[in-house]
Formats: structure tokens, C-alpha cells, sequence
């Protein structure tokens, strides 16, 4: 099958019987041509099927109006949210999305990098992978001042702003909570501990015990990929613990989930017996029988302003440097997964 040749500029000069020169110029809306040369070049352009070369217009520029995206997962939740507010102001402002994702892995992460260096984005949005140490796969674009934001998993740099929530505050806000039901001994399931998320919510939840007197030891501490199987598995481990908890804090509703239904379906009452705090305020958290008491935090909030300083340092040259972190909001929901006082009263005004 024959392809279609691609038009050049020279095909429509020769249809309009006019010099190359002027049908270049005319595309590029050149002041010099006249208005009515130029809208039957652009007609001639459209009804031949021209292709604009934009990327040739970008050396020029040395623009491409693109920016690199790279999440960890794209099958979460959360990281759709965050695209999506990204999308919203990037194309508000006239900018395309390169978007990629690690699946968890600091090789593909720097193969990633090394595909949106080639492909010569303005700029990076980047949400780090589980086991990501350095940053040397960036230096290609900090070296040559392309800016490179981190958001939700971050990594302190000093030439990179970071766009979280606060972490610490949420695991003690969500482990705080769960003690004030009542619960003694708290499990805290969560991810990697060399993201910050993830070791900041872990400091939280220690510091919330401490200030309440009540212990901590290793086998408090459950670390997995946080998704909803690895929830059916942590499950697995508490049923065969010799001294069952009374509440779990888990670092995502997913994993949170999968652990609930698998001991509900051991005949464990939650919040009864355990008690549940999640993180993210996933959909499904008010789906699932008990509704899943979360920590909420904006997705679309926070991918539109990463996309928003990025493209403000874009477009004014903004000094990156000076805005090092920003915290959004976040918010402890409540639901019934984790109310044991209103159980425990509602038992005893039965008797």
C-alpha cells in the first residue's frame, strides 16, 4: 500500500504560483505578506493536508511547549486526580503532557527521564518511585536549567521545589484518632520507608503512641506495595498474631480495603474488633461495608499547582529556588470503619 507523500511548502507554492519564501512566511504570519496572500495560503495549507513543522518552529524557539510527567503508578486513584489537574492548567496554557510511569522502579523512572530529555520538554513534573535514592537522572535537566518540580513523593533538592501535604501531622492526626476510640494496639501498614510519604506518616503514627504512652515494637510495623492484595496478605499476618490488634492505620485505602474484607471474612468485626483509618479518600472508601474513615487530600488540587509553578517559572522566569516546599490542605474524614465509642455506647444503651 502506497503511503501518501507528505506536503511540503514547495507543493503549495506551486499550486498558488508563488515563491516558497511567501508560503513560508505567510504560515508563520509574517507581517510582510498581505492579509489576503496569507488566508489563501493557510486554505491552500488545510485543504492539501499540510503538516505544520512545529518542531523545526521549536529549535528556533527553543520552546516546545511540552512538559514531562512522570508518576509512579497511572492505575491509581490519586495519581489520576493529579493528572487530570495538570492536563487542566497545562492546556489552559497552551502546553502539551508527555506522561510516563516508573511502576515502582528507579531504572525505569531514569529511562523515563532520559525519553522527556530527548523528547526536549520545557519542564518536569515528577512523583518518585518506591526505591528511589538520588537524583543523578535529573542532572541532565537541572545542569541545563530545565526546572523539575517534585510533588507528593519528594526528594529534598535544593534546586527543586516540593509540592506535598503534611505527612507527619496526617499519621499522627490518623493514629491519634484510632487512640481516642480506644485502641491500645495500633499495626501500621505503609510502604517503602525511603519515601518521604511513607516515612513521614511512620514518624506521625510513633510520635502519636509516645505522647500517649503506649509502646511501639517492629511487629507494629507492616511494610508492603500497598495494594489491595499485599492488604489481603497483611490481614493474613494479624489473624496469626499471637496478640490481635485493636486498630490498623494503613497508608492507602486500597490496601486498607483488601485487609478489611479479608478479616471480615474471618469473622472479624470492624470496627468492633479493629478499628480502620486509610489515606488518600479513595471512591471506594465509601463503597466499602464500613465506610472507610481516610485522610483527604486533593489530587486535581495539587497537580493544578504543580503545573501551575512550573509553568509560571516557564513564562516569567520565576526564581524556582525561592519556593522550596508548598503544603496543601489535608483532612482526617471520619467514618464508621474506625468509630468504636459509638459501637461500644450504642451496646451498652441496649442493656
Amino acid at each position: 500500500m502506497n503511503q501518501e507523500k507528505e506536503i511540503t511548502i514547495y507543493d503549495i507554492a506551486k499550486k498558488l504560483n508563488v515563491s516558497a519564501a511567501t508560503v513560508s512566511r505567510g504560515l508563520k504570519d509574517h507581517a510582510g505578506i498581505s492579509k489576503a496572500t496569507k488566508e489563501r495560503i493557510i486554505e491552500a495549507a488545510r485543504d492539501m493536508g499540510y503538516r505544520f513543522n512545529s518542531f523545526a518552529s521549536n529549535l528556533r524557539t527553543q520552546r516546545t511547549n511540552t512538559i514531562g510527567v512522570i508518576v509512579p503508578r497511572l492505575n491509581s486513584n490519586f495519581m489520576s486526580d493529579v493528572i487530570a489537574g495538570i492536563e487542566k492548567v497545562a492546556n489552559e496554557a497552551g502546553f502539551n503532557l508527555i506522561i510516563s510511569q516508573s511502576l515502582e522502579t528507579v531504572k525505569k523512572e531514569s529511562e523515563n527521564a532520559a525519553t522527556m530529555f530527548n523528547s526536549r520538554v520545557d519542564g518536569l513534573l515528577v512523583s518518585l518511585a518506591y526505591d528511589t535514592k538520588n537524583l543523578n537522572h535529573f542532572d541532565q535537566f537541572i545542569n541545563r536549567g530545565i526546572p523539575v518540580i517534585f510533588f507528593d513523593r519528594v526528594i529534598d533538592h535544593k534546586k527543586c521545589p516540593n509540592i506535598l501535604i503534611d505527612n507527619y501531622k496526617a499519621g499522627y492526626e490518623a493514629t491519634n484518632h484510632l487512640i481516642e476510640q480506644g485502641c491500645q494496639k495500633i499495626i501500621h501498614v505503609t510502604g517503602n520507608l525511603l519515601r518521604n510519604v511513607y516515612s513521614e506518616r511512620f514518624r506521625g503514627f510513633k510520635e502519636a503512641l509516645s505522647d500517649n504512652q503506649l509502646p511501639f515494637s517492629d511487629d507494629q510495623l507492616i511494610v508492603n506495595n500497598l495494594n489491595f492484595q499485599e492488604g489481603e496478605n497483611a490481614a493474613a499476618k494479624i489473624i496469626s498474631m499471637k496478640e490481635k490488634p485493636d486498630g490498623v492505620f494503613v497508608s492507602n485505602d486500597a490496601c486498607a480495603i483488601g485487609c478489611m474484607l479479608e478479616l471480615k471474612r474471618q469473622g472479624i468485626k470492624i470496627p468492633e474488633d479493629i478499628a480502620f483509618v486509610g489515606f488518600n479518600n479513595d471512591a471506594m472508601a465509601k463503597v466499602v461495608e464500613p465506610n472507610l474513615t481516610t485522610v483527604n487530600y486533593e489530587g486535581e488540587e495539587m497537580g493544578e499547582l504543580s503545573a501551575r509553578v512550573l509553568i509560571s517559572h516557564l513564562n516569567n522566569q520565576d526564581d524556582l529556588t525561592s519556593t522550596q516546599t508548598l503544603l496543601l490542605r489535608h483532612e482526617l474524614i471520619i467514618r464508621q470503619s474506625s468509630l468504636k465509642k459509638e459501637i461500644n455506647t450504642s451496646v451498652l444503651d441496649q442493656h
